[in-house]
């Protein structure tokens, strides 16, 4: 992943919205109802974890945790807040003073954006008062459940690509906000740019673009479009070749821009074939560096059947900006420790059928054999889990006594998610890039203190 060099510096937080009534109604009535208890301010552990992985997924991969980060700051009710809440009586008078003086005291660890996940993986843990913790719960889900569902599918479409650039395009086909996160997780799971320019400017994203079939449409005729967009964007652009006849168009893309020509993109019909005959035909007109970019609602599955065709970079929306059929992680938020009135610490856990916890607290690590290879997901409840020397701890600390850590928001924290989800592939056994529905391509072993 590449910062775009020509943008100004991009602000780590530059959406200022306030991210408190980002959650639901019960989580308030929940605080006002503990607090009155006697019970809001027992220390207690909330674990953010998925049951299951989506339907055949081999695994997935953590994404959100900086925006997670960056919008804490944020989790603040002001007067506004306090006056909506008021107004609509959600809590008491003595429950609303104490959202207004909130500000998150806590601790919070898990795994790193771009870490491989399994079920029952702990991927993020919140160490606080029960009152601070329980209103974060839909803050948190919502973030990390949608990051992560593109995060997951991306990495699936740059698998599949095997090093071919893929870029992603897809921010009409949601909310704004969601478009600029979609941008962010992509990138994070290895897409090379996006075309997103607010992405762009907080993450210090690479953007890409050039035309779209109606800039063709404007002009009296394709060629005097391929004119105007060569004139205005030089040589090293991309030209869009398929609003009329895609022999015609490439033969004329070639006319107007020559040998230097960077890209044609093809947009419609049999791109493997199409492909192959653009192939052909650039080369018989002397373009032999000119590259072919394929889009046309592309998902892993199409991204895989293009492995022997000519192609050399995707343009990739729809699909994965909704998950390629899993728009959700399905993350669960679940409190599995508390203390009591005493100071003890108890374990607590869900025992509903099929939606059963494990208590306790959590540590993690990556089992991995003489070769680097991973084997095992360990998760110690209570306890570290029994490692040897090539085992990698998964845990790290991002807030610390209500205090940010450094290095995990903004820019830098895409660049690190990328690093690290380029490493985290690379220790997964080979059964994890295959698209066939499986198993997770490790096992989740619990080891009880």
């Amino acid at each position: 992943m590449t910062q775009n060099a020509s943008a100004p510096a991009p602000s780590a937080a530059p959406w200022h919205v306030p991210t408190s009534l980002m959650t639901d109604h019960y989580e308030l009535t929940m605080l006002c109802a503990a607090r009155r208890a006697g019970t809001a301010e027992r220390r207690s552990r909330f674990e953010l974890f998925s049951r299951r992985l989506p339907d055949g997924r081999r695994y997935g991969v953590v994404a959100g945790t900086g925006r997670i980060l960056e919008g804490l700051s944020r989790f603040r009710f002001s007067t506004a807040e306090v006056d909506f809440l008021a107004d609509r009586s959600v809590v008491d008078d003595a429950t609303l003073q104490w959202l207004a003086d909130f500000r998150f005291s806590g601790d919070i660890v898990g795994y790193a954006e771009g870490e491989a996940y399994f079920p029952h993986s702990p991927v993020l843990q919140v160490e606080s008062t029960f009152a601070e913790a329980c209103i974060l719960e839909t803050y948190l889900l919502s973030v990390l459940n949608y990051d992560t569902a593109v995060a997951s599918a991306a990495s699936r479409m740059t698998s599949a690509a095997q090093g071919r650039p893929c870029s992603e395009m897809g921010a009409r086909r949601m909310n704004e906000e969601a478009a600029v996160a979609a941008a962010r997780a992509a990138v994070i799971a290895g897409f090379a740019a996006t075309s997103n320019l607010e992405a762009g400017r907080r993450y210090g994203l690479k953007t890409i673009g050039t035309a779209a079939h109606s800039f063709t449409l404007l002009h009296d005729s394709e060629r005097a479009a391929f004119e105007a967009q060569v004139a205005a964007l030089g040589k090293d652009t991309t030209l869009l070749v398929d609003t009329y006849d895609v022999e015609q168009g490439v033969r004329t893309a070639v006319e107007v821009a020559g040998p230097e020509l960077r890209n044609v993109r093809i947009d419609s019909g049999d791109l493997v074939v199409q492909a192959h005959e653009v192939r052909a035909q650039l080369d018989g007109l002397g373009n032999t560096d000119t590259g072919i970019m394929v889009t046309s609602d592309l998902d892993e599955y199409a991204i895989a059947s293009l492995r022997s065709a000519p192609v050399d970079a995707y343009g990739v929306g729809t699909r994965l900006v909704t998950g390629s059929g899993a728009p959700t992680a399905s993350m669960v938020y679940k409190l599995v420790a508390r203390q009591g009135d005493d100071g003890a610490w108890v374990d607590v856990a869900k025992a509903s059928s099929g939606k059963k916890s494990h208590g306790g607290l959590k540590d993690a690590a990556r089992r991995l054999d003489a070769r680097g290879r991973a084997v095992a997901e360990l998760v110690g409840v209570n306890r570290a889990p029994e490692t040897d020397a090539n085992d990698r701890p998964l845990l790290h600390e991002f807030v610390k006594d209500g205090e940010l850590l450094p290095g995990w928001t903004g820019p830098e924290a895409v660049v690190r998610a990328a690093e690290r989800h380029a490493a985290s592939l690379a220790e997964l056994p080979t059964a994890a890039a295959r698209l066939q529905p499986g198993e997770p391509v490790i096992p989740t072993i619990f080891q009880e203190a």
